[in-house]
């Protein structure tokens, strides 16, 4: 294909290199990040824009995907799609396609690595280890994981990978989610009931404005001072105030948090705690999976533009 005939794909968010250098050298790329493009000069590009390239961050909504009347498809780098407006998309008959399961074993690993090391203290008994204060004594007890009561909120196939390693610690699994399943674990009608059933709560449920603050106040005293929550699903999903509120004051005993409301920015009050574990989003960082995600993400593109049918749409 060469250069004028290459779809025009307009890139809206950082994405690995990986991804980066496939779609350069496959379509015709403006980089709204890189380029930092001014209004003027996406308006001159807009006619010829058909495709979008976004992470599960970016934020596509109806009037920005208005400026682009040639655009055909939006692909997403990531599981989650909730900064795009599907409804918007579909109106227009714009495909919007995501980078599902490829990512489900390194977020339900990272969700067992935040559990244990929110639960045991791993990184304070790091710091104790290296800094010598062994010498002064032993470390103090910590929180026994396996035989203990974990509630899931969100049994999708990550949600399930999950419950599936939480199985091999002998835990007490639980869940909520929109509908019951036909899984071996038990199904409760509501988050604050889960919350004050388990000893772990873990969020693994879509972004958007359906679930945003699901876990307030209200569910992180049902958790109770013997309880942690542990989030590799959106920031958004969590009431941060009303998280750091009841770390300070000992009504949730501990967090384990990758995802927070206004990434990279971590309230200073959080970071200062010690009793969360904290992480840079990373929870599908590993090279195999974020490179595979990358080929999905330009294989839709790829599928879209050769006449062919996406590989992962969303789902209605």
């Amino acid at each position: 294909m060469n250069a004028s005939s290459r779809p025009v794909v307009l890139i809206v968010a950082r994405l690995p290199q990986h991804l980066l250098t496939r779609l350069q050298e496959n379509f015709t790329c403006h980089n709204l990040i890189l380029d930092n493009l001014s209004d003027a000069q996406i308006a001159a590009i807009a006619p010829q824009v058909r495709g979008i390239a976004a992470n599960g961050e970016a934020k596509v909504g109806r009037e920005f995907m208005a400026r682009f009347p040639a655009l055909e498809i939006v692909s997403v780098f990531g599981v989650g799609y909730d900064g795009v407006d599907v409804p918007a998309a579909r109106e227009r008959g714009i495909h919007v396609t995501h980078t599902p399961n490829v990512l489900n074993d390194d977020v339900a690993d990272l969700a067992i690595a935040l559990m244990l090391a929110t639960a045991r203290n791993v990184v304070r008994a790091d710091h104790f280890a290296r800094s010598g204060q062994w010498k002064n004594g032993p470390f103090p007890f910590t929180t026994k994981v396996s035989g203990a009561r974990l509630g899931i909120v969100g049994l999708g196939r990550i949600g399930e990978a999950i419950a599936k390693r939480a199985a091999a610690f002998d835990m007490e699994i639980s869940y909520h989610n929109r509908s019951r399943k036909d899984v071996p674990y038990t199904y409760v009608g509501d988050i604050k009931s889960l919350a004050a059933a388990v000893d772990f709560l873990v969020m693994i449920t879509p972004g958007g404005a359906g679930t945003r603050a699901l876990v307030d106040a209200e569910v992180l005293d049902a958790l109770g001072p013997k309880g942690f929550l542990i989030n590799v699903a959106r920031g958004s999903v969590v009431d941060e105030r009303a998280l750091i509120a009841a770390l300070k004051e000992g009504r949730i005993a501990g967090a384990g948090l990758d995802v927070f409301e206004n990434e990279p920015n971590i309230p200073a009050e959080l970071a200062a705690l010690e009793n969360v574990v904290l992480t840079p989003h990373m929870a599908s960082g590993t090279l195999v999976t974020r490179t595979a995600m990358a080929d999905l993400a330009f294989g839709n593109l790829e599928a879209h533009f050769g006449g062919k049918p996406v590989l992962t749409p969303v789902p209605d």
